[in-house]
């Protein structure tokens, strides 16, 4: 354990920054695989394949795309004892750590342990009776992997529904908690906490009353938040409140759709507020009458060539002479658009003028320049 996480320390003293404006809450740490989730360990960002998992080579093959995009911990859909068996033959085969989500059948979360899953997730609305969550949390306990107790809007138990007149954030805390209680007494301490609900301003109501009850590392997401367009706001909107007031510990960005615009989305979230730097922040203006040049085009183009570089740059593409020197200046690398050529500046400083149709080109050599200097 010591070794893995002076590696966690070295991986991430280059690949985060906490924000100095934000000052996170207090949590435990836990590990799933190599992964710290929780106390100083920067915030993490994980998706969930959308493959069948007994599908063994499509969900290995999807988990490949969705490490090359920066996933940090993959969680993979365990529905059946078919499908925990694969846990083993898939963790073989990927670099970061593995979670089976579990739903109605304890055993199922039994067999996944066995097969290697480096961390479980459970929903207490579904999972069944004390009995069987003692028979999951000992299992987990033997093997020293943590567990999820994962609360969903759509899923809470029938009886807190009755007692609370319905889904409220309250309810959702008082499930979790429950199942937080019932863990402790058994001697479970290895346990990250979630209440997710597509309400955005009931999920974040939700976590502050859980920030305030548990030190427990939380995980944040807006469940269902919809399509990669929408979605990425409504989550945004619902992750990003929380972490600006130092809630949170690892977040999923939940898109209907491919996995892999989840990490992009999440990595994004947490760059907006200087609590991870890991690749290239595109600052770019909104265009106007005043812009120079096929801005539009060339901003995408841009962002599209360098979207995998994991450099922490600043790259500002500006389109007129009114805010785009001050912008530029501001950025690790910009250009600042006139009528028939750009201003080129590398950390506030003019390098040179360039052709309008060289710019893009002209700042990826100067992206590959800075990562591996001559």
């Amino acid at each position: 354990m010591g070794m893995a996480f002076q590696e966690i320390k070295k991986h991430c003293s280059t690949m985060h920054q906490d924000s100095p404006h934000i000052k996170r809450r207090f949590s435990k740490k836990v590990f799933a695989g190599t992964l710290a989730i929780g106390g100083d360990a920067p915030v993490s960002v994980q998706s969930m394949t959308n493959t069948r998992t007994e599908d063994v080579r499509s969900t290995i093959e999807q988990i490949h795309r969705l490490e090359k995009a920066g996933c940090e911990l993959v969680r993979v859909a365990v529905p059946t004892s078919a499908a925990a068996k694969t846990v083993s033959g898939i963790k073989r085969n990927i670099c970061i750590p593995l979670a089976a989500d579990i739903h109605f059948d304890y055993r199922i979360a039994l067999k996944a342990i066995e097969n290697g899953a480096d961390k479980i997730r459970i929903n207490p609305g579904n999972i069944g009776g004390p009995n069987r969550i003692h028979d999951v949390l000992r299992a987990a306990g033997e093997r020293g992997i943590p567990i999820r107790i994962g609360v969903n809007a759509g899923s809470l138990e029938k009886k807190l529904i009755r007692r609370f007149k319905g889904v409220t954030a309250e309810a959702l805390v008082e499930s979790a908690l429950d199942h937080v209680r019932l863990a402790e007494d058994a001697g479970f301490e290895n346990l990250v906490v979630s209440v997710k609900a597509s309400n955005v301003p009931m999920m974040i109501r939700a976590n502050r009353l859980l920030s305030e009850k548990t030190t427990y590392p939380i995980h944040l997401g807006v469940t269902e938040a919809g399509t990669p367009k929408f979605g990425a706001i409504r989550s945004s909107v619902g992750i990003g409140t929380l972490l600006a007031e130092g809630i949170g510990d690892t977040i999923r960005v939940s898109l209907t759709g491919d996995p892999v615009d989840e990490i992009p989305a999440g990595f994004e979230i947490l760059k907006s507020l200087s609590l991870r730097r890991k690749g290239i922040t595109i600052v770019s203006c909104p265009t106007c009458g005043r812009t120079h040049g096929e801005l539009v085009d060339i901003a995408e183009r841009v962002e599209k060539a360098l979207a995998e570089i994991e450099t922490p740059l600043t790259v500002a593409v500006m389109g007129c002479e009114v805010n785009g020197p001050g912008e530029a200046k501001e950025a690790d690398i910009g250009v600042a658009c006139g009528p028939k050529s750009a201003l080129l500046m590398r950390k506030g400083k003019v390098v040179r003028k360039i052709p309008l149709n060289e710019i893009v080109q002209t700042l990826i050599d100067e992206v590959n320049r800075w990562r591996c200097p001559p």
